[in-house]
């Protein structure tokens, strides 16, 4: 018996060509924490991402990280940082690839540095309301 879990129309993309497909924010019930639902295009090479969360001022309010991502899908949960979490909130997410830049050449050895080749960026707008007595 064979089992397949992949959809054969879904075939994984090289780097440039991958895309965030959906990007959701569910905030918890206490206003405090994001539940946050990525996902990307299949790929053929593990892509990586950034996300940042500004409040209505600009201010930083959470940000993750992450590095190779082994499937399309994930989640992961963010921790606002303000006392107050009622308000409109701004997410950002990139997606990339770490490409090695070639600086310049000192004696026999070549200084390399990595850069991110951003191949994805997606923003979206929410809101926290909590009701308070």
């Amino acid at each position: 018996m064979d089992i397949f879990f992949a959809d054969p129309e879904d075939v994984p993309l090289p780097p440039d060509e991958v895309r965030i497909r959906d990007l959701e924010v569910v905030p918890y019930p206490d206003g405090r924490r994001i539940r946050l639902l990525m996902e990307f295009t299949p790929f053929q090479k593990y892509p990586s991402g950034e996300v940042t969360i500004m409040d209505s001022l600009g201010n930083p309010s959470a940000s993750a990280s992450f590095i190779e991502a082994i499937t399309p899908k994930l989640e992961m949960t963010l921790h606002l940082r303000k006392l107050d979490p009622n308000g409109k909130y701004d997410l950002a997410m990139i997606l990339f690839y770490p490409q090695e830049i070639e600086d310049e050449q000192q004696g026999e050895q070549k200084l390399v540095r990595s850069e991110k080749k951003i191949v994805d960026e997606k923003k979206i707008h929410f809101v926290i309301e909590l009701d308070r007595p």
